[in-house]
């Protein structure tokens, strides 16, 4: 400045100034082009807590792209290593951000490289930019590392062989330079093998070694020499050499062999080590497992008898208990129905009596008696069939919580004023395959139960849910795993502890007083639900209360609709000639059956067996309805009776009346079309009812 004025450059300065420049730049851009050191300019990317978390490489250089094994000019560091450590992003962005330069080396996984880095700020501060003139030190740094394995190898070895010779386990050594051939020894060796120490000093030939080894162990050994000879590094050979006193002895050779940078194998160094107390050892270790071996197997052999042994006393235990159970369910049986024939044959003879007297006005009561303990008696039938599993059931589509809701008048009369009785019915609950009846004769018993054990009053509460029992809670329950209804009877009573519990479905078990409960109300129950594919679980706790839950398998169709019956009485409803076949090895029950038919209208065809039905089903005379029982003599039996009938009768109707459950009776858990069961023993209104039920189909 002169004079206080500015300078001004003329125009051919100016041209020579940016011709200076640009040479300047030539000269920068060609150094960094040509330099091998790998060079960048870098912006480091901050977020709104200004930390660094990214970087864009603005320039690189030809060396940079070597060095990284990628172009990243002009791209985010992330786009390519989105997993990239955060040590790079932490120190560029001091680097950016406090303005001092670093120096580092670091791995960077993502490009599988070590790296020397110096990091320098440039340009304003505001922009973050860093210089970075970094080099691929991988070669190095692997270098170092196998440096120091190796020296770490090597202290290694050296360790082991300062113990070994403080232990006294190394024995002599050798050295075999492979060129030449000459095998060295010391001492220790020569003793070894049984040689003049003398020779281990000149050099002794391998074949003359090898002589003293055993004879079973020198294919091995001139195999293992030959094999690492070939491959080079660590050998280890065990086999029995001869020695001066004449005998042979166990050791062991360690050495290495050392290759040249071509691969000619160069020197095979070692140790001798004495492992004769070891193999001794581990002699007597193998016969001891050799003993022990057999005395397992002998052991196993003792084991496998005494499992059998114990088997066939629990067998025999188990049939003990059974022959127990046995006899309590006979000696229950013996002890009702003594009771139940006293009461039906003292009222016949009674009944013969007053006949014989002309005394009629007692007759009714001796009657009433006797069909009272009739009654009693098939109920305490139905009740064995159900705990042993042979009843005849008629499953169907049932709607438990309407078959609840009808009996609740019925459960709250029967279980008195003093229990208060509440159902809960789930809306949404899927119907069940069961028979409704004996469903009803289940919930009545469970509730009667509930009373029983809340003396003083309470509450009981009639629930029901849908269940979907998995693979663990079948397991658990003792079920096929499914969708079930659960129908569940709650008190409020004083409990039952686990021994109780335990019996409680056993047949004439009950806790209550002498006279006051046969025990076979839990039993009948639970062989009902299993007839039924279903389960009983009881849960109960002492003091406080019982459960009892039913569970009956899904029913997929709908439930079926139940029609009030027809009020009794025996008034002839048949047409004329309508013709029924009664066929029943028992005559007084085809007396019955036969009465009651006349009564009826209908005209009735007799038949002692399965063969008689089935010639009268084959003839020409009309039949509308067959009744047969299903157990018949001949080898023809009810349903077998039935399905030849059909085949030239196929619309004809049967009614199989039972006492016992065949399993050919349902097919599918079904009765097909047409077909009914009346179980016995069944009042006259009941078989009437069926009957006209039937004809009128």
């Amino acid at each position: 400045m002169i004079g206080g004025a500015p300078t001004t450059l003329s125009r051919e300065g100016l041209e020579a100034e940016v011709l200076r420049l640009r040479a300047s730049e030539e000269r920068i851009q060609t150094i960094l082009e040509t330099v091998d050191a790998a060079f960048a300019i870098v912006e480091v990317k901050f977020d709104a807590d200004d930390r660094p978390v990214d970087y864009r490489f603005l320039e690189a250089n030809p060396a940079f792209e070597r060095e990284s094994g990628v172009n990243l000019r002009g791209k985010w560091v992330t786009e390519f290593a989105p997993d990239l450590e955060r040590f790079w992003f932490e120190t560029y962005g001091r680097v950016a951000k406090y303005r001092e330069p670093e120096n580092f080396e670091s791995y960077a996984k993502a490009f599988a490289r070590w790296f020397d880095v110096r990091a320098v700020p440039v340009g304003d501060p505001a922009e973050r930019q860093i210089a970075i003139i970094f080099n691929d030190v991988t070669a190095r740094r692997e270098a170092e590392e196998r440096l120091r394995a190796s020296e770490a190898l090597a202290r290694a070895n050296v360790e082991r062989v300062q113990l070994a010779l403080a232990a006294g386990a190394i024995i002599g050594t050798w050295h075999w330079d492979l060129p030449t051939d000459r095998f060295t020894v010391d001492e220790g060796f020569a003793r070894s093998f049984g040689l003049d120490p003398a020779l281990g000093r000149e050099g002794i030939p391998l074949a003359q070694i090898i002589a003293t080894v055993h004879p079973d162990d020198q294919a091995g050994l001139a195999a293992a020499i030959d094999e690492v000879i070939a491959r080079g590094g660590a050998y280890a050979h065990q086999y029995r050499v001869l020695r001066a006193d004449g005998r042979y002895y166990w050791i062991e050779a360690n050495g290495r062999v050392d290759h040249g940078p071509d691969g000619t194998p160069l020197s095979f160094p070692g140790v001798l080590l004495d492992v004769q107390e070891r193999r001794t050892v581990e002699q007597e270790r193998d016969r001891a497992i050799a003993q022990l071996r057999a005395l397992t197997e002998t052991l196993e052999q003792r084991v496998v008898e005494r499992t059998a042994e114990l088997m066939n006393a629990e067998e025999q235990l188990r049939q003990s208990q059974k022959m127990e159970a046995v006899g309590q369910l006979t000696g229950g049986l013996a002890h009702d129905f003594n009771n139940l024939l006293a009461g039906i044959s003292g009222s016949l003879e009674l009944m013969g009596t007053r006949i014989a007297q002309g005394r009629l006005k007692d007759v009714d009561r001796y009657m009433a008696t006797a069909q009272g303990a009739t009654r009693r008696a098939a109920a305490l039938t139905h009740r064995l069939l159900a705990f042993s599993r042979r009843q005849t059931l008629e499953p169907k589509g049932t709607d438990v919580n309407a078959l609840v809701d009808g009996m609740l008048d019925m459960v709250r009369r029967t279980v008195g004023p003093a229990v208060q009785v509440e159902a809960v019915g789930l809306p949404d609950l899927w119907p069940a395959l069961v028979d409704p009846s004996q469903l009803e004769n289940a919930l009545l018993n469970l509730c009667i139960n509930a009373r029983d054990a809340m003396p003083e009053g309470g509450r009981i509460v009639i629930e029901t849910a849908n269940r979907r029992i998995d693979t663990h809670s079948a397991r658990r329950q003792d079920m096929p795993e499914g969708e079930y209804l659960s129908l569940s009877v709650s008190d409020t009573g004083t409990g039952m502890p686990p021994e109780v519990i335990a019996k409680a479905f056993d047949p004439f078990f009950t806790t209550k007083p002498l006279g006051q409960g046969t025990g076979l109300g839990l039993s009948m129950i639970y062989g009902f639900a299993r007839q039924s594919g279903g389960q009983v679980r009881i849960h109960s706790t002492v003091g406080q209360g019982t459960s009892v839950s039913v569970y009956l398998p899904r029913h997929r169709g709908e439930a079926e609709r139940v029609e009030a019956a027809p009020s009794p009485g025996l008034r002839p409803v048949a047409e004329a000639g309508e013709t029924v076949l009664v066929v029943d090895d028992e005559p007084s029950v085809r007396m019955l059956v036969t009465d009651v038919l006349g009564e009826l209208g209908y005209t009735a065809v007799e038949a002692a067996d399965g063969a008689g039905g089935l010639r009268v089903l084959q003839s020409d005379a009309r039949v509308d309805l067959l009744i047969t029982d299903v157990g018949l003599p001949g080898g023809l039996n009810g349903r077998q009776l039935a399905d030849a009938a059909r085949v030239t009768r196929p619309d004809l109707r049967v009614l199989f009346i039972t006492g016992f459950a065949e399993n050919a009776l349902l097919s599918g858990g079904q009765l097909e079309p047409g077909m009914a069961v009346l179980t016995k023993p069944f009042a006259v209104d009941a078989l009437a009812t069926r009957v006209r039920e039937m004809t009128a189909a």
